[in-house]
């Protein structure tokens, strides 16, 4: 867990090159994604896709980007809303007909008190988990496909999955852990402050499973592509943009926001990292720009076994939302 020393101390910008390469990330409109999106242009990308929910504010993102670094034809805006499902199936099959996808950063997600339902689930579990591993496995087979690119041109590249992650998973109670079945535990609305909390907690679980599945026997070696989750740190961004918030917090925030936050900017760069991070970055959580470690509790015995149901649960969620989505992994 990050110190206050860290926090504000600067991160070193991103000098990798993505040339050549279509990356993608959702909820890239504003904020950390927008900034992420304008790092990867600099750096070369053939293609950055910005995927979100307001297409007429992603067009305005594409816009100060390229104006920014006087770049066009190379940012296009589709849309895709993790509240809904079928959106999600949409914006997969859509890229399933790209001639390639290398990097898939997964920076859509929200943070909210009040209790509503998406898709017959509390929304911060609908769009902070399970949307974003329907998309993260109905892309897979597009990513291999690139893979294939990579060994036909004997190049060492392995596409990229970025899960956005948060260090507030260090403070989830998670006091559904010995519920029968945690999902449905989650439909209601009891323990709503700690809600987004336990969903990062959930999306490191998850990440890491899904990691484990996706390599070769129990080395952790990736197949064919690198998983990882980021945490960008306590970052300037809307994602306090619900106005269900007690305003005596929105002050508090408001202050460290000002005086501790990085800029969206900062925190961008960690991104950049985790896109360009080796295999030995597979299942692993970065902060800061290197490799960390998550939580103690993910990393306990308890946590272990949590996690394997976590993800047994969570596909067969999947399964009733797409049938064979499995296979994919």
């Amino acid at each position: 867990m990050r110190s206050l020393r860290t926090q504000i101390t600067p991160l070193p910008p991103p000098t990798a090159n993505f040339t050549g390469k279509t990356i993608m990330i959702t909820g890239a409109n504003s904020g950390l994604g927008l900034e992420a999106a304008r790092h990867f242009v600099r750096l070369n990308a053939h293609k950055v896709i910005i995927g979100c929910r307001n297409v007429n504010k992603g067009e305005k993102a594409k816009t100060d980007i390229e104006s920014s670094l006087g770049t066009a034809g190379v940012v296009e805006v589709w849309h895709v809303d993790l509240s809904s499902f079928d959106s999600v199936k949409d914006f997969c099959r859509r890229a399933s007909t790209l001639d390639r996808l290398d990097i898939v950063v997964e920076n859509a997600g929200m943070l909210a008190t009040n209790y509503e339902v998406f898709e017959g689930y509390e929304r911060q579990i609908t769009v902070n988990v399970i949307s974003t591993y329907l998309m993260a496995i109905l892309l897979l087979p597009t990513l291999r496909k690139t893979m294939s690119i990579y060994q036909a041109e004997h190049l060492p590249d392995v596409p990229h999955i970025v899960i956005v992650g948060s260090n507030s998973h260090f403070t989830a109670a998670f006091e559904q852990r010995n519920e029968p079945s945690i999902f449905e535990s989650l439909r209601d609305d009891s323990f709503m402050f700690q809600r987004y909390s336990t969903s990062k907690l959930l999306s490191v679980f998850v990440s890491r499973e899904l990691a484990k599945r996706l390599s070769t026997s129990s080395s952790m070696k990736p197949t064919d592509v690198v998983l990882n989750v980021v945490d960008p740190g306590f970052c300037q961004s809307d994602i306090l943009r619900e106005k269900s918030f007690d305003p005596v917090f929105n002050v508090v925030m408001a202050f460290l926001m000002k005086v501790l936050a990085r800029s969206a900017e900062m925190g961008a760069r960690t991104y950049v990292m985790a896109a360009s991070a080796g295999p030995e970055s597979h299942g692993r959580y970065l902060e800061d720009c290197e490799l960390s470690t998550p939580s103690p509790f993910v990393e306990s015995e308890e946590g272990q076994r949590i996690e394997g149901k976590v993800f047994d649960e969570l596909l067969a969620i999947l399964e009733g939302i797409e049938a064979g989505i499995s296979k994919n992994i």
